[in-house]
This record gives C-alpha cells, sequence and structure tokens, in this order.
C-alpha cells in the first residue's frame, strides 16, 4: 500500500526543452516543492462523493476499444490499432528523444536507440520480439524507438491501486495510471508534457483468441506489455513500479550487457493474464518469476479474501498482504512504496487514499464510491493520465481519461 517512486535526480532550474518550450524543472516547480516540504497538505481536499459517472472538469473523455487477435501471426496483431494512433505515438516518442537530447545534445543516445538497441530486440522471447518488429513496421517509427518507449514503462510507471471486497464477497479493482514525472513540465500549460502526450494514446484491448475474449487491459498504443488487466471470471491485475537502489535500471543495464535471466515486468503480467489459469496460479508466478525491476503486483481474485498486494524485489517476494475480512482487512491499497515504510512526504497518496476509504465503509464499497476515492486529490494529481475500475465477472472494465484542475498537485 503505499507512497511513490522517488530517487530520480532532479533537473538543474530553469532549464529548457530543446526547441519545445518546456522545463524538466521549472522555478515554478521548485516553488511547488518547497510548499510541498513545510505545508502538511497543501493540495489535499475532503473525500469526494457523487463523481460518477464521470463528468465535470476532471474527467477528459472515454477511451477507444480495440480487438487484439492472437490468432494472427504476431507481427500483425497491432497492425489496426497502429493504423488509427500511429501520429499520436510519433508525438511521444520524439517528445523522449527531445528529452534525452537535453542531457545529451550530441544526439548519441538517439543514435545507439536507432542503431544499436533495435538488434537486441532478437534476444527478447516470442511473441514480444516479432510484436515489437510489426509495431515498428506498421507505425513507422524506428524499431530501437519502439523498444525504448516499452521500457519506460518498466522504470516510470507510477500509480494508485485498489482492491476492495464489499459485504456480499464481491470484488473491485481499480487504479489511477500516473505516468511522466520529470519528463517535461509544459510552464505555459502547468502540466506535465508527456502525461497530457500519453492521454490520445490510451486504449482498452480485449485479446480474443477463436474470437473469444482470454484478457482484456488498459495500456498505451505502442506498449505491449500490461500495466491493468482482467482474464474474465478469474483475476484482474494492475502493476506499479517500486523504486529500490536495485531498481530497474540495473535489470536493465544487465539485458543490454548480456544476462536475461530476468523477465521484463510488463511481460510477465501479460503472460499471466494470457496464460494463468486461477487467482492462485497467478499469484504463484507474479511470487517467483525473476524480474529486471522491483514491482508492486496488486492481484484480485472472484472469491472471498482473494486479493493481495505482492512486493517484489528483481530476485525474490518481499511480502504479500492479503485482504483478510475476519481481521478487517477488506482492502488493500498500494502506491509506489513498501507498505511497512511511510510514504515520502512529497508524495503521501496512501493516507488520503486509505482515509476515504475508510470514511466509506465496507458496506459502501463499489466501482462508483471508488472511483470517488480516485478522484480525491492528491490521489488525483497532475500525473494522472486515467482511471480504470474492474471487476472479475464477466471481465468488466471502464477507463477514462482524467484532468486535475488547478490548485492540483504535480505527483
Amino acid at each position: 500500500m503505499w507512497g511513490r517512486h522517488t530517487g530520480k535526480r532532479l533537473a538543474e532550474p530553469g532549464r529548457r526543452m530543446a526547441g519545445r518550450g518546456r522545463a524538466l524543472l521549472s522555478p515554478a516547480v521548485l516553488l511547488v516543492v518547497a510548499q510541498l516540504v513545510w505545508a502538511p497538505d497543501p493540495y489535499g481536499e475532503e473525500c469526494r462523493s457523487k463523481t460518477y459517472p464521470p463528468s465535470g472538469p476532471t474527467f477528459k473523455g472515454n477511451v477507444p476499444t480495440y480487438v487484439i487477435n492472437l490468432d494472427l501471426p504476431a507481427s500483425k496483431r497491432w497492425d489496426n490499432l497502429m493504423h488509427d494512433k500511429k501520429t499520436e505515438l510519433k508525438t511521444v516518442v520524439q517528445n523522449i528523444k527531445d528529452i534525452a537530447n537535453t542531457f545529451f545534445p550530441s544526439g548519441k543516445v538517439v543514435d545507439i536507440v536507432d542503431n544499436k538497441i533495435a538488434h537486441l530486440t532478437a534476444t527478447l522471447p516470442y511473441p514480444f520480439n516479432e510484436e515489437l518488429q510489426g509495431i515498428a513496421n506498421s507505425s513507422g517509427i524506428p524499431l530501437g524507438e519502439i523498444v525504448i518507449f516499452n521500457i519506460f514503462y518498466e522504470i516510470f510507471t507510477v500509480c494508485t491501486s485498489i482492491v476492495a471486497e464489499d459485504k456480499t464477497g464481491k470484488l473491485y479493482h481499480a487504479r489511477n495510471l500516473d505516468f511522466g514525472l520529470f519528463l517535461g513540465w509544459d510552464v505555459k500549460n502547468n502540466s506535465w508534457t508527456l502525461t497530457r502526450e500519453l492521454k490520445p494514446l490510451v486504449v482498452n484491448l480485449d485479446f480474443q483468441r477463436n474470437n473469444k475474449t482470454v484478457f482484456r487491459s488498459t495500456n498505451f498504443a505502442g506498449y505491449i506489455g500490461m500495466v491493468s488487466g482482467v482474464k474474465p471470471d478469474l483475476f484482474t491485475l494492475t502493476m506499479n513500479e517500486r523504486f529500490s537502489l536495485d531498481g530497474g535500471y540495473v535489470g536493465i543495464f544487465e539485458w543490454f550487457l548480456g544476462r536475461r535471466d530476468g523477465m521484463w515486468m510488463g511481460f510477465l503480467t501479460r503472460t499471466v493474464l494470457e496464460n494463468a489459469t486461477s487467482y492462485q496460479d497467478a499469484k504463484d508466478r507474479l511470487a517467483k518469476t525473476r524480474l529486471l525491476a522491483p514491482a508492486y503486483f496488486i492481484l484480485g481474485g472472484k472469491n472471498s479474501g482473494e486479493g493481495c498486494v505482492i512486493t517484489r524485489s528483481r530476485t525474490a517476494t518481499l511480502d504479500i498482504w492479503d485482504l483478510d475480512i475476519q481481521k478487517g482487512t477488506w482492502y488493500v491499497v498500494e502506491t509506489n512504496y513498501d507498505r511497512w515504510k511511510p510514504p515520502l512526504v512529497l508524495d503521501n497518496r496512501r493516507t488520503p487514499a486509505m482515509k476515504c476509504l475508510n470514511q466509506t465503509m465496507q458496506e459502501n464499497i463499489s466501482l462508483p464510491t471508488i472511483y470517488d476515492v480516485l478522484s480525491t486529490k492528491p490521489v488525483l494529481n497532475k500525473l494522472t493520465v486515467c482511471t480504470t475500475l474492474m471487476e472479475v465477472y464477466n471481465g468488466h472494465t471502464e477507463t477514462y481519461l482524467r484532468e486535475c484542475p488547478d490548485p492540483c498537485s504535480p505527483w
């Protein structure tokens, strides 16, 4: 249950994004940081209510649904989606390249991405290697840049995930997907540039085999792993980043150097959604598979008590926090910190989320009331791209694009 990733080095104040009128960390953002340090909760608010169905200034729009046909050759599965979203994907990839060029103006990093990393795609397992190549072919974006776009979600996915059980034993799973921290602050619009540019890429996906749904997910177009998904009538799953000194950067560097015994987080969650046959099977796979990056896996099942947060290092499971209705644990909440540690003072989404869940009470818990919790600042913040609501029964999924009007926490 608990707070968000830290430890990323802040950029120099006022440093501008190349040619785009953006600051990696502007004086305005530094002022916000100072306010957060000295004020206990400058952007907090009372728990929201009756925000569902989504409307008003925090609702940015609905999300389209696409079918991914698993019976097609791996290189062709994403063609329809890329036909519709390649322009938006090119915008985001260019943003990432601009950020790289800000830190390394020589352009050598982009050259390495385009000319070296593309060759490493062959080291990825099937079908992921062929799917990445297919996305590159259909989008017209260099393969190395598609790989980097996918790598970003191994180290920058920050979120709030909730699994809750009502008085009848029905389970609900929901999450805010927050992305774009320190990846370009738009001074004019008072927002994270990448967060804004990612919103048109959000899609609901229905993975089918023999014209039948295998699982559903909420994704960014161009990303082939899974950060949120449901296997109908079996389990729901979300993934949150876990910051650690032995973190994603280390695992990815090892992969570049040839040690490839760890699995990409997004590839593991997708494999679990596609192949696991039960809640317990999914739990075992998530707990035991060696990873490239540490992570939190938030898992919900179909039976009373089937809900947990699995805290992972790259090589081991450090903790499994289960629902325990008999002991009063009717929900679990995960942001981006270990539950036995306090959240970062600059990023306490845990406390307001718990406060609002406790205020809601188990007898009133539902997807609409969880949406209220996820709509309460600072659980909702400038990094929030979308909110996803899931029920395991029939694989029900809803996803809504979000906006956090000022005053709003930058994270």
